[in-house]
């Protein structure tokens, strides 16, 4: 078990929590969230993907299907595209 993975995914899990839950948006960087219209839409689209890394850490922590290091690059990857997809759509 990878204790700094598995700790990583937890905090992606409180994130996913605040932000898609609660919908505190402030916890958000680089989405621009005050000139963007619907912030509900946009808590429940990065709380999701929140919490779809949060699952994958953590079980990549427990089972250790891959690395950190090649498992951080689709997740980075997926971030940039939802940045670009909310600065695109959803912006004034």
């Amino acid at each position: 078990m990878d204790t700094k993975v598995v700790v990583l995914g937890v905090i992606f899990l409180v994130l996913a929590y605040l932000v898609g839950v609660k919908k505190q948006t402030y916890w958000l960087s680089g989405f621009n969230q005050h000139r963007v219209k619907d912030k509900q839409k946009l808590g429940t689209i990065v709380g999701s993907y929140n919490f779809v890394v949060a699952v994958v850490l953590i079980i990549s922590g427990w089972v250790r299907i891959l690395p950190l290091e090649i498992l951080m690059l689709p997740i980075v990857i997926g971030y940039l595209l939802l940045i670009v997809y909310v600065h695109v759509k959803m912006v004034e």
